[in-house]
């Protein structure tokens, strides 16, 4: 990937040098071996900071909410998707922004590579397929392939939707894939296990919120978890407030979610969040055709009234 990063700062570089944006949103290294972290380059001078690897899963849309810079930000498929999002919710004007569209093969899991490893992770290295971890000194050979994240394994648009620039050739899209596999699966439990399944699932669970603050569509000033008048849902670890919130942000998602794994990348705790909001898009595709960030043209269906509705509720 290392043309890509090449291309990227070089992009980066042109636009603020030709004033054509004031803000470039990208990658640049964490503190921590596979912890790339957003940053936020105002001067031609600074995009040597920019980087481009397997371990840039954040979704960068959620930082776009309301600027009113021009900005240029850099955009997988799942990125460019929720900007498609964000466009048609009012949260960021097309003109804007210029997209530099990078053509992804996923993300690495770090919890898949540290479970392989002795100790921390010191050094990640990358060449093709093969990822070169360092722990205590030792070199271990990882296939990437093998350590992406689960939502990536199941992508089927991994190219950007939507872009001004791309900074390679668009990658060939996964076919044959049953994304909803895990999800037929759970549905086909009966009720008790069913229960349990969430139950067990939830059951780590700290309220920490942080699959909420990594998430692009959680853009609400005043998260209900949040709203004391009324108090919709309490602060304490009782279950029944740890499913309202995991169950209600779910909803919020449904008709928006692009599976970008966002949330399930953040949880500290490890819950596969994932499971709610891809049980809602598999829904939303089944009833309404419908896959969120495809296009401009059109709204989601759960915010587009039509008289000629065929449910009778609707009348």
């Amino acid at each position: 990937m290392s043309g890509y990063q090449d291309k990227i700062k070089e992009t980066a570089k042109r636009l603020l040098k030709e004033g054509s944006v004031e803000m470039v949103i990208g990658f640049r290294k964490g503190t921590l071996p596979m912890m790339n972290e957003p940053c936020f380059i105002r001067r031609p001078e600074d995009v040597h900071q920019l980087v481009w690897d397997s371990n840039c899963g954040i979704n960068l849309a959620n930082y776009l909410t309301d600027r009113k810079e021009k900005i240029a930000i850099v955009a997988k498929g799942c990125d460019s998707r929720n900007i498609v999002t964000h466009i048609i919710e009012n949260k960021i004007k097309r003109e804007k922004l210029h997209i530099i569209g990078v053509p992804c093969q996923g993300m690495v899991d770090k919890r898949k590579v540290a479970a392989l490893c002795a100790g921390d992770i010191e050094n990640v290295t990358e060449d093709g397929d093969v990822l070169t971890v360092t722990c205590q000194g030792a070199e271990k050979k990882l296939s990437r392939k093998e350590m992406l994240q689960e939502n990536c394994t199941l992508c089927i648009h991994r190219n950007p939707v939507l872009f001004d620039e791309l900074v390679g050739e668009p990658v060939a899209e996964q076919t044959g894939i049953d994304r909803f596999a895990e999800v037929r699966r759970i549905e086909a439990m009966e009720s008790q296990e069913k229960w349990q399944y969430f139950e067990d699932l939830l059951a780590p669970c700290v309220r920490c919120y942080a699959c909420r603050n990594a998430c692009p569509l959680c853009y609400c000033p005043t998260c209900f978890v949040d709203e004391s008048k009324p108090q919709w849902v309490g602060k304490s670890q009782n279950p029944i407030d740890i499913r309202t919130f995991h169950f209600l942000r779910a909803y919020h998602c449904a008709g928006r979610c692009t599976d970008c794994g966002a949330c399930e990348r953040a949880c500290p705790m490890g819950i596969k969040v994932r499971q709610f909001t891809s049980k809602l898009n598999k829904d939303v595709l089944e009833m309404f055709g419908w896959e969120a960030g495809m296009t401009l043209e059109q709204r989601p269906p759960l915010d587009t009234y039509k008289p000629n509705d065929p449910n009778d509720f609707i009348k």
